[in-house]
């Protein structure tokens, strides 16, 4: 069929679905406590994010990545009634999509249109969801991507996302949370349409879904929902327990060896804290002094990157936050009952690996033994109070916040709370949170470098790793080098690991 009459079909099928659109579905509906509605008066879009409660932690043992390949089968495959490449050609003039996204916890599959294609892009989301097609030409289509992403572009595309990749995994090793969400690739590979559909008919139920809906929609919209959803099967299968990561006790190093041209570091270890929890909103304060995500203000980057020009960039967080390279705030969805904290270091020169290690250990470590000065925590509490109005701007990222409040059992909005507390918070709640979760004894620490071996036996040996300049510095630094390039680490030979980059994520 030539392109320009199956758009003539298209329309002509947008116009049945705009008549369908009044006809109410027969049996029961998703309960009104499974919604989370965000009405924007004036947006002409719609927002969809349907969440299951479902995610990486539920893979069955040898089959890690199956949620993931799951989601992307409903949000990137066939239905029953259109092929994907038809569902692409129909998308094309709504100018709409959907996705699907899949975390430990969470899989959430959302999109976003004008209300005037409202009809049609509702029949295609629904379809994905209700009937996804299980077609083997997707499977095989998106099996490759996902063998392709593990194999090729975590490994050697970025190695800050990689060093984050390994340091995770480190951390919650023999938990369900000790993969990627992709799996490995052993796992993936050995995934069946059959797997597919048992996981799809045990996990996309209509007892394992929160509804969200944001912008300007209206109650018909609601209530079609409601009753569409509920044609999936009933049922909720059990819930995982919270992750027990192992103690971290030392400085623990895994370098991963590849033919870098810079090194990339992350280094964090477990927290018991959670958004919406009393000492959440005080910590937050700290750790934006130390390191807030992308703000040239903060503490490490200005030690490592403003006055040394070591690298890009060097951060600290109390939540996960994936894709840190192309994100300016933090994202939505990526729900999880246990935490880390965590210390990103983007790639510097190799001959100041460690020189940046012991920078970012120090830093850690005296802020945990003497926390913030007032003017530090007044400067910092001042622009978190403002910035946080910027986290969610759209109404999509409005409605990802409601369904994460949801998740973590935030009372009203995380983000007005944020706000609030800014107003309330002092500088002895911020220094007791410091003392409670923050420390530099205990940390689990990952390295993505050339030479591995070299770099694991000066950090085994405390070897001094003094730093030069191509221009002369103030004084006042060049002592505070002399300081840093002898911090002792006191990294046990057994604590040391190397792993080729070519053995990660196999098995």
């Amino acid at each position: 069929m030539n392109s320009a009459r199956w758009m003539l079909l298209g329309f002509a099928w947008l116009a049945a679905a705009s008549w369908a659109w009044a006809a109410e579905p027969a049996g029961g509906k998703v309960p009104e406590s499974a919604l989370v509605l965000l009405p924007v008066a004036g947006d002409p879009t719609v927002s969809f994010r349907i969440w299951f409660q479902v995610g990486s932690q539920d893979d069955p043992p040898g089959k890690e990545g199956l949620a993931a390949l799951t989601a992307s089968m409903l949000a990137e495959g066939s239905t029953r009634q259109h092929s994907y490449q038809q569902i692409v050609d129909l998308l094309y003039p709504m100018a709409a999509d959907y996705s699907a996204s899949t975390s430990v916890e969470m899989t959430v599959i959302s999109g976003r249109v004008h209300r005037d294609n409202l009809a049609g892009f509702y029949r295609l989301l629904s379809e994905a969801i209700l009937s996804p097609g299980f077609r083997q030409e997707d499977l095989d289509r998106l099996k490759s991507d996902t063998l392709n992403f593990l194999s090729n572009s975590l490994r050697y595309s970025s190695d800050e996302e990689l060093s984050k990749a390994v340091l995770y995994q480190e951390i919650f090793a023999g938990t369900p949370y000790g993969h990627l969400p992709a799996g490995v690739i052993q796992s993936v590979q050995s995934i069946t349409m059959d797997d597919m559909r048992a996981f799809y008919r045990a996990h996309y139920t209509r007892d394992n879904v929160v509804i969200g809906l944001g912008g300007g929609y209206d109650q018909a919209t609601v209530d079609r929902l409601r009753g569409d959803l509920a044609k999936l099967p009933a049922g909720k299968p059990a819930a995982v327990p919270p992750p027990s990561p192992r103690p971290i006790h030392g400085l623990h190093v895994t370098i991963v060896q590849k033919p870098a041209t810079a090194t990339a570091i992350s280094l964090g270890y477990p927290i018991d804290l959670l958004r919406g929890q009393p000492d959440w909103y005080p910590l937050a304060v700290a750790n934006s002094w130390l390191g807030e995500h992308r703000n040239p203000a903060s503490h490490l980057y200005q030690v490592i990157r403003d006055k040394r020009g070591l690298n890009y960039g060097d951060y600290s967080y109390i939540e996960h936050f994936p894709a840190g390279g192309s994100l300016l705030i933090p994202p939505q969805n990526v729900g999880r009952r246990r935490q880390i904290f965590e210390i990103w270091i983007r790639p510097v020169p190799n001959e100041a690996r460690q020189f940046a290690l012991r920078a970012a250990v120090r830093e850690l470590a005296l802020l945990a033994e003497r926390g913030l000065t007032p003017e530090e925590f007044s400067l910092t509490k001042s622009f978190l109070g403002k910035n946080v109005l910027h986290y969610a701007a759209t109404t999509m990222e409005r409605l990802g916040y409601a369904m994460d409040d949801r998740f973590y059992h935030v009372p009203g909005s995380h983000i007005e709370l944020f706000h609030r507390r800014m107003g309330d918070v002092t500088p002895a709640q911020t220094n007791a949170a410091v003392k409670r979760y923050l420390q530099a004894d205990n940390l689990q620490i990952v390295i993505v470098t050339r030479d591995a071996k070299t770099l694991a036996d000066a950090l085994v040996h405390n070897t001094p790793s003094p730093i030069t300049y191509p221009s002369p510095k103030p004084p006042a630094i060049l002592a505070e080098d002399r300081l840093i390039s002898a911090y002792p680490l006191k990294i046990r030979p057994e604590n040391v690991k190397i792993v080729p980059v070519e053995k990660l994520f196999v098995k």
